[in-house]
This record gives structure tokens, C-alpha cells and sequence, in this order.
């Protein structure tokens, strides 16, 4: 059975707490069979912990079962309490003997704070990003994705994102029969890819009209059919290729280029759960060119093919 430890702290929100255990131990999941997951919470001092909602938890583990555990929560965290040594040292010595380490939502500030995140790319929730960049300038930090996936560290935004998170790492743990089964039980969709937006943009001006890169994002978004050219592109901000290229990415974290992959991967995700087009026809609307390559990019991208995607999810239905 793969154990999960879920690292609880003082004036953590419940909401938070609970998601690694309704996604990994099915709690209080209607008609579920029993969870393949063994769910722990744990403090570095147990007993008594407080939330903000107006009522104490009791937590039962200490820091020992982080040692044991195949997988470590760190659902959320708050940005003005240090990590404290002892829990740091056990996240990396965790991670050392080969555990997964999952930071959810703002859990992304005790994962950069650990250093296993130095020169490497973890997300959070939109809002935080910019302060969490600016705390651990050895960690590239995004805010235009819902999860990011490096096998051995996991990051997510927030709130329904780290469900989302959670129940791709049931998918990759145990396939996707199980998952989609769990996804219908917690009426979530069966599967919001990683690679999806946040949806609310980060350091946008107050008047949209004076954000050319979003100007330039919605231009992009209603010529998807079409060949994109860069130069062109570029001029429906009124910039230079270069400049618009430097633009963009401090605008989404992503080369203009790899955003237009995604955006049509999505779309083509879209159609294929809404609408019986063919594969082929799918890669002609969103940009994609040929069946071939809308397969090829699906897979790299969500990893699975558009023929699996369109059955799980009317399965689920």
C-alpha cells in the first residue's frame, strides 16, 4: 500500500488539509472500494493544531511518518512562518530516500524553501507567484499552469488546481480507469491538464486595454485555425519579435511558441469531449496541421492519445 504522509502546521486551512485525503483516501467518497493509499496526517509537534475557520484539529503523527511515507503533502503554507529546521530536514531526507514530495497551492513556499526546487521550475497559485520569485531567486516559478510534474517534486495553484493535482497523481499512480471512477464519485472533470491555465494573469494592468501581451493572447486565441506567424503576431502588439518575445514570457512564463502549442492542444481537448469531429479535422481547427501531429503533441502534452482522451471522458460522462 503507498503511504502518504499530509504535513498539517498551525492556522492551516481545512479546505487545504482535506484535499490529499478525500483524492488519496477516498474519505467520505460515496461507493468507492478502499483506497490503495495509506493517508497519515503528521505536525512537527502533534496534538493540537488551529485553523482559521474557528476550530482545532488534532494531529495524531509526528515527523516520523515523513520518513516512512512514499509520498509527502505539503497542502499549502503560510508565507510569514519559516520552515522550521526540523520539518525542512525531514522533507529532504524524505526526497533522498525516494519519496514523492507534493506541494499544493501555496505549499510551493515550504518546497523552494526545502532548496530541492534550486534551478528547477515549481507552481503556485497566481497571486503568490511574483513574492515567491522574488523569496527564492534559484527557483523558477509559474503561475500560468495549473501543476507541474518532475516525477519526484510536484507542485500546483490553488484550491480546486490541487484537487486536479492530486487526482493525476492517482491517474499516473494506478491508470485511468481509477482515476475517471474517482473523478465521477468527487464530480470533477476526469482530467485538466497541468499545462492549462491558471486563467487569471499575473501582473496585468488595471486597464485591460493598456495590456498589449493580452491584446496579443486573444488575437492568438481567435486564430487558432489559422498559421500564426511570429512577425506577425508580434505586430498586433505593436512590437518588435524580440521585444514581443521578452514581453510574452514575463507575462506567461512560457516562449510564445510553447503557449500556442498548449492553447491548441486545449482547444483540440475541448472538441474532442464536445463534438464527434473526426482527429483529423480537429488538427485542421486548432492549427495542428495533421492527425499525426495532433497525436504526437497530445500525447507529449496529456499523455495519452486523442482516441483514449475522447473514450475516458465519455466514460466518465
Amino acid at each position: 500500500m503507498h503511504s502518504v504522509a499530509v504535513l498539517a502546521f498551525d492556522q492551516i486551512s481545512p479546505f487545504h488539509l482535506s484535499v490529499p485525503g478525500l483524492v488519496f483516501g477516498m474519505h467520505g467518497v460515496q461507493g468507492q472500494a478502499e483506497s490503495p493509499y495509506r493517508v497519515r496526517v503528521c505536525a512537527e509537534n502533534p496534538g493540537t493544531v488551529s485553523t482559521p475557520a474557528g476550530f482545532d484539529i488534532t494531529v495524531p503523527h509526528g515527523l516520523e511518518v515523513v520518513a516512512e511515507a512514499d509520498t509527502v503533502v505539503v497542502p499549502s503554507w503560510r508565507r510569514d512562518l519559516p520552515l522550521p529546521d526540523r520539518t525542512r530536514d525531514a522533507l529532504r531526507e524524505a526526497h533522498a530516500g525516494g519519496a514523492r514530495i507534493v506541494g499544493l497551492c501555496l505549499g510551493a513556499w515550504a518546497i523552494a524553501a526545502t532548496g530541492l526546487a534550486d534551478g528547477r521550475e515549481i507552481t503556485t497559485h497566481w497571486s503568490a507567484a511574483e513574492a515567491l520569485a522574488r523569496a527564492y531567486p534559484a527557483v523558477r516559478v509559474r503561475a500560468d499552469t495549473l501543476w507541474s510534474d518532475h516525477g519526484d517534486l510536484i507542485t500546483s495553484a490553488g484550491v480546486a488546481a490541487a484537487l486536479d493535482c492530486c487526482l493525476h497523481l492517482v491517474r499516473a499512480d494506478h491508470g485511468s480507469r481509477v482515476a475517471t471512477t474517482l473523478a465521477r464519485a468527487l464530480v470533477l472533470a476526469p482530467h485538466r491538464s497541468g499545462s492549462q491555465a491558471q486563467y487569471i494573469p499575473v501582473a496585468v494592468p488595471d486597464a485591460i486595454d493598456d495590456d498589449p501581451i493580452e491584446h496579443a493572447m486573444l488575437w492568438a486565441r481567435t486564430h487558432l485555425d489559422e498559421p500564426v506567424d511570429l512577425d506577425t503576431w508580434a505586430h498586433t502588439a505593436l512590437m518588435s519579435r524580440r521585444t514581443f518575445t521578452r514581453r510574452f514570457r514575463d507575462r506567461t512564463g512560457s516562449s510564445p511558441q510553447q503557449w500556442l502549442l498548449h492553447q491548441r492542444v486545449d482547444q483540440a481537448r475541448l472538441l474532442l469531449e464536445s463534438t464527434d469531429d473526426t482527429v483529423e479535422r480537429i488538427a485542421a481547427e486548432t492549427g495542428l496541421g495533421t492527425a499525426v501531429n495532433l497525436r504526437h503533441h497530445f500525447h507529449r502534452l496529456l499523455g495519452t492519445s486523442p482516441a483514449a482522451h475522447r473514450t475516458q471522458f465519455r466514460r466518465a460522462s
